[in-house]
């Protein structure tokens, strides 16, 4: 009878420590627009994937600079040729990704900050190729660790991105 009163309390416990997180925790959807204010990107599109330890972001043109820097294009949509952004920072570390599959691939890593529901945080992101994919960016765990709670169930927990009012068309004079 001891054991099942520890049992209770215990649950009761991480239930009470649950609960004080969830007031601090910003929840999030299984996708979600981010930005990463260092680079001037507003609005990328990123999935959640906990499944996955770091972060991938869409990019081409990827060019060593030599200097300890690698140059790149964000791509922030897919099927358009723009808007494009043209970034430079410095590589992080190189390293290799497993996929699903088990099939390792080599990648660059580079830091940057990333703001997503009022937390700004710096976050490791790894450059490749996601060409096909809906999503410009894949948030993984490292990038999740802290202040955030995923609703699964849910999609833009944090609300649609803000539209941009439409430009005047230019007239010439």
């Amino acid at each position: 009878m001891k054991a099942a009163a520890t049992d209770v309390r215990e649950s009761r416990g991480r239930a009470a420590r649950a609960t004080e997180a969830d007031e601090t925790s910003v929840v999030i959807g299984w996708t979600e627009y981010v930005d990463l204010p260092e680079w001037k990107v507003f609005g990328l599109r990123a999935k959640v994937d906990t499944g996955a330890r770091s972060s991938a972001l869409h990019v081409e043109n990827i060019e060593l600079l030599g200097n300890g820097e690698v140059g790149f294009d964000v791509v922030r949509r897919r099927n358009a040729v723009r808007p494009r952004t043209r970034v430079t920072a410095p590589v992080a570390r190189h390293g290799a990704v497993r996929s699903s599959s088990g099939h390792c691939t080599p990648r660059i890593f580079v830091e940057t900050m990333l703001r997503l529901g009022g937390v700004e945080k710096r976050i490791e992101i790894g450059l490749v190729d996601r060409g096909p994919m809906i999503h410009r960016m894949l948030l993984g765990r490292n990038a999740l660790a802290g202040p955030f709670l995923i609703d699964v169930g849910r999609r833009l927990a944090l609300g649609q991105r803000k539209q941009r009012k439409p430009r005047k068309p230019r007239t010439r004079r």
